[in-house]
């Protein structure tokens, strides 16, 4: 189940591969991201170290969630993904050019995920004719939809 989704990244990359990442969060990021107080526009990912993380999501805290801590909405947080799979995508982004963007943040068996993608930029006109093509599908989805009446 989708929590919030980066429809940005789709917009200006084209992206490639995609993988599936735990985050390391604390109790009050949990109760917050279930209350939908979850961003990731302004998001993106760097690698530290050999470790993947994340930067600039925002996750607002309840004003009820801890008397005790003094919660930090916009903290690095720690992706959790294999070695391999980090090596692989170090390795693309030193190579060829890929940026990785997170694109998705949802639960799987009860937890919440991160969807990362490996992602190269867009030019404008590759964003215009991205954008003629979405047009031309929804007229002809609406045509269909028609002819069905």
């Amino acid at each position: 189940m989708s929590i919030i989704q980066n429809k940005k990244a789709f917009h200006e990359y084209f992206v490639e591969d995609k993988y599936e990442a735990g985050l390391m969060l604390e109790g009050w990021e949990v109760k917050a991201i279930r209350a939908g107080r979850a961003q990731l526009k302004e998001a993106y990912v760097t690698a530290k170290d050999g470790a993947l993380y994340l930067f600039g999501s925002h996750i607002s805290p309840l004003l009820n969630a801890s008397t005790h801590i003094h919660p930090d909405p916009v903290r690095t947080r720690k992706l959790l993904l294999h070695k391999a799979e980090i090596a692989k995508i170090l390795n693309k982004v030193q190579r060829a050019g890929y940026t990785v963007m997170p694109l998705d943040m949802h639960y799987k068996g009860g937890r919440v995920k991160l969807t990362i993608g490996l992602a190269k930029g867009k030019k404008l006109h590759d964003k215009r004719a991205t954008e003629k093509e979405k047009d031309s599908k929804r007229e002809a989805a609406q045509a269909m939809k028609k002819e069905r009446r």
